[in-house]
């Protein structure tokens, strides 16, 4: 019998091994998802992502604050998960979601959302809604985050919202860290998205904004009209007369007189909240709203606010209340506030497209001009945004 020479034996050994790991892989590879399994269900499947990254958007909105971190279906659907992983807290109690409910346009109805331990924020929690269409792309009511990556893990070291602060004999985010590290289910996604399961601060940074960047609406009355017109101050087709006169108010400077009276033209309110985005300029300035939820001194630094589509509901009603203190319960009295601007004592960030020749702005509502302002808004709320499942609880 003729023998085989060793450096065939060597190789034919090689590629059983090679066969058999290859076997192995393949089996590991099927088991790999059974904590995601375990944990969602069919709500997260890596075989078949939801679509974050390549959502349609109308031509129109050219705004992004997107930067260099690009939204991609992986990294989304892990910000999805720790969005809505109350994991995330020191008593596992609070989530992201907590406070920005995808059934209010990622915004919350009560005026200060609760957090641990009977703690709560210390401003109302604004809507994260088209979070990314803006040009300013700081974030917070006193734009304290330079940008939405730095945003995201702010709340969770935060001693009232989240707790890790390192605060009081609290951990710090390093815990979280490790914490998260011994989940199954993170393991898995980690591993999914980037090759391992190291947990670091910066890949919650990236996950969460990514998700919270892919959070859109553009399937409403307006944008049905915008994209049937050249551009917002032609009269939409499908908008009632009183919307079409509610959105020239809301486009149109106003014309005011010596002593800051309006005597013509507009409301002015794109000024500040800029079509088609409305989200808003970010050279604004305080509001002349400088209270505190629990009346605690003023608030003069606010400067941030969210864009101004699905301020209600597909149902018509407000996704909660509005500006940072929460003490405007709906659009009539929010466009009421800009009626008569007060000189407030103290109030030295005034933005001053509200002062007219010294005087705080005097705009003469009528009945009819904030009923059709109103109109006008509400056109600017979608549907999708919602009961879109890729938006929703994936532990549910």
């Amino acid at each position: 019998m003729k023998k085989i020479p060793l450096t065939i034996t060597v190789i034919c050994a090689a590629v059983l091994v090679i066969i058999g790991c290859t076997k192995n892989d393949s089996t590991v590879a099927s088991n790999t998802s059974s904590a995601i399994e375990q944990a969602f269900g069919t709500n997260i499947n890596l075989s078949s992502l939801a679509n974050y990254a390549n959502q349609g958007k109308p031509a129109y909105i050219v705004k992004d604050n997107t930067g260099t971190n690009a939204v991609s279906d992986v990294k989304a659907t892990l910000g999805r998960v720790l969005f809505y992983d109350k994991n995330l807290s020191i008593d596992n109690t609070i989530s992201c979601a907590s406070c920005h409910k995808q059934a209010f346009a990622f915004g919350d109805t009560a005026i200060a959302s609760k957090g641990v331990a009977g703690g709560f924020t210390a401003r109302h929690s604004m809507r994260l809604v088209n979070a990314r269409y803006s040009v300013e792309r700081k974030f917070f009511w006193d734009e304290r985050a330079a940008t939405l990556e730095q945003q995201t893990t702010k709340p969770i070291q935060d001693h009232a919202e989240m707790g890790f602060s390192g605060l009081n004999s609290r951990p710090t985010i390093t815990t979280l860290l490790t914490k998260l590290q011994g989940v199954g289910y993170y393991n898995e996604l980690f591993k999914f998205a980037y090759g391992d399961i190291t947990v670091t601060e910066s890949r919650l940074q990236e996950c969460l904004s990514q998700f919270v960047r892919s959070i859109q609406s553009f399937d409403s009355k307006y944008d049905i009209g915008r994209a049937q017109v050249n551009n917002d101050g032609q009269n939409f087709p499908n908008y009632t007369a009183q919307e079409n006169t509610g959105k020239q108010l809301f486009l149109t400077n106003p014309i005011f007189d010596a002593t800051g009276s309006r005597i013509g033209g507009g409301l002015g309110c794109n000024r500040c909240h800029n079509a088609p985005e409305f989200d808003i300029d970010p050279n604004s300035r305080n509001n002349g709203i400088i209270g505190t939820i629990g009346n605690n001194g003023i608030d003069i630094i606010v400067t941030k606010a969210p864009t101004l589509r699905d301020l209600i509901n597909n149902t018509g009603v407000e996704n909660g209340p509005m500006m940072h203190t929460g003490n405007l319960a709906n659009l009539q009295t929010a466009i009421g506030h800009y009626g008569t601007i007060n000189l407030a004592l103290g109030n030295t960030n005034l933005d001053q497209r509200l002062v007219i020749n010294g005087q705080g702005q005097k705009l003469n509502l009528t009945a009819q001009d904030v009923n059709s302002v109103v109109a006008f808004l509400k056109t600017l709320s979608g549907n999708n945004i919602y009961s879109d499942t890729k938006w929703s609880n994936p532990f549910k």
